[in-house]
This record gives C-alpha cells, sequence and structure tokens, in this order.
C-alpha cells in the first residue's frame, strides 16, 4: 500500500527539528521508519509532515563515562556490535541483537523505538528493567525522565508534542548477571512474552515484554528476591504489576503462565 501525500522535511541540526516541530503541529518524526511508515502504508496514521531526523550526526554514536549515553539515532546494529555496550552492559547488547531481522536492526533506531512505546517491543522493557534515563529536548530545554515514568498507555509516552528524545542513559551492570527471554513463535516476531532480569548481591530488576498496555517492572519480584525468598517463589510474583490482553497468540492465563516460567528462568540464569 502506499501512503497519504506529505510535505517532506529534513533538518541538519536538532535546534533546526525543534523549529520545525514548533511551525508544523500536524508533523510526526520519522528516524529509521520502522514503526511509522507501516502504520502510515495502513493509513493508520497520516501526518501532513514529515520531519526526517536521520541525518542529524549529533543524535548519533555511544559515550562510555560514568554511564553509557546512546545517542537517539544509534541503530540497533550499531549497539549490539559495541564493544563498549557490550562490555558495560551486555543486556542491552543482546536485547538490540534479537530486534526484527536485520533490516530492521541495520536501520531502527534506539530512540525511535523507545519513543514509540509499543509493550511489545523488546527494548523498552531493557531500559527500564536497567533503570534507563531518557534525555528529551523540547523548545524549553532539556528534560531527563525516568524510564520507570515514560510509558503512560498503549502507544502514548511522557514526551510531550513540541519534544524529541535526543540520549538515552543506560547504568552500567557493574559485574550483575543478566538474563533476557525472549519467546516467540518465529525469531522475527514480536515476543508473546519476554523476560529481562538483573541480579547484582541484594540488588534486582525484572521487566517484561508484552503483557500489558506498557511495559512492566515486575517491581513484586524484586522485593521478594530482597526479602529472601527463593527464585521459584519470587518467579510466582512476575504477573503482580501486569494486565495481560489475549490475543491469536495467546490467552491471559498461557502469557500468566509463561511469564513465570520465563522470570524463573531468566533468575535462574542470572544468578549463575
Amino acid at each position: 500500500m502506499w501512503t497519504g501525500e506529505f510535505e517532506y522535511l529534513r533538518p541538519a541540526t536538532v535546534s533546526e527539528a525543534l523549529q520545525l516541530m514548533a511551525e508544523h503541529e500536524d508533523a510526526k518524526i520519522l528516524a529509521g521508519g520502522h514503526s511509522l511508515l507501516p502504520a502510515m502504508k495502513l493509513r493508520l496514521n497520516e501526518p501532513a509532515v514529515l520531519i526526517d531526523i536521520g541525518r542529524i550526526a549529533e543524535l548519533k554514536g555511544i559515550t562510555n563515562g560514568s554511564s553509557l549515553r546512546i545517542g537517539a539515532l544509534t541503530t540497533h546494529n550499531e549497539i549490539a556490535r559495541s564493544d563498549a555496550v557490550q562490555a558495560a552492559c551486555a543486556a542491552l547488547a543482546e536485547s538490540t541483537r534479537v530486534v526484527g531481522d536485520q533490516q530492521v536492526r541495520n536501520w531502527g533506531t534506539l530512540g525511535g523505538n523507545l519513543a514509540h512505546a509499543d509493550p511489545a517491543s523488546d527494548l523498552p522493557a531493557t531500559t527500564l528493567a536497567l533503570g534507563a534515563t531518557y534525555v528529551a529536548q523540547g523548545p524549553n530545554g532539556t528534560r531527563e525522565i525516568a524510564a520507570s515514568e515514560f510509558y503512560q498507555g498503549f502507544l502514548t509516552s511522557a514526551l510531550e508534542p513540541d519534544e524529541m528524545l535526543t540520549e538515552i542513559r543506560v547504568p552500567k551492570m557493574n559485574g550483575a548477571g543478566w538474563s533476557f527471554q525472549k519467546f516467540n513463535r518465529r525469531a522475527q516476531d514480536w515476543a508473546i512474552v519476554g523476560v529481562v532480569a538483573w541480579r547484582r548481591n541484594g540488588d534486582s530488576g525484572v521487566a517484561l515484554v508484552n503483557m500489558g498496555s506498557v511495559p512492566v517492572l515486575a517491581s513484586s519480584v524484586s522485593s521478594a528476591l530482597a526479602g529472601g525468598a527463593s527464585i521459584e517463589d519470587a518467579a510466582e510474583q512476575a504477573a503482580a504489576e501486569a494486565e495481560p490482553q489475549a490475543d491469536l497468540n495467546a490467552s491471559v492465563d498461557y502469557r500468566t503462565h509463561l511469564a513465570k516460567v520465563l522470570v524463573k528462568r531468566a533468575l535462574t540464569e542470572a544468578s549463575s
């Protein structure tokens, strides 16, 4: 299918992109395009203006400092192949390595993926479990948004209409054990359920993919572990914060059971 007609604009800087957004209230930002363009072809989204930020150099790259600072336009493959990410946060490298197919990983961007706020996507849950911070820039300057406060509903985030993501800051794992579990029918499919987990001393983080209208931070699992519960008992709390929905792939009961199984597997691997 073809998209509807639209005006195409390509800014060279973040400030220019923000100015164009202010001038065109009905505009959409185009990054990698693997979420927006299919929606446009299906006429689910028909923006009058597309602002292509794909060539803004300041939004690209990975800086390895006290935390990993990843430009919003950094592609999945660039993250997956980064020695700095592999050394400092291997869980993030692994989750980007299994996103979609090779074409998606070559063109899709971390910022675009997160801004789309799809609860069935792997990276929102991964950055949520890791305690990441998102940096947004708008006409009033820059602000930081905790991943735990970013996702507000299905495909809905805390970004204001005149803001754009510019950077994602991910804490280093500092020797934590980790695991990424993804159950799907085919390698390139969305996860029926996914789990990201890490453990270090008495601390842990667990987040779920496709277990609600937003990515789910399974805080009850971490609380149970901190209270001395076994992995098996903690995994029984996997769906405590979740609101799984039935679809063609799974019933609510099946998703709930699968979440408990995958959390147990993930915690076991993260603890080894």
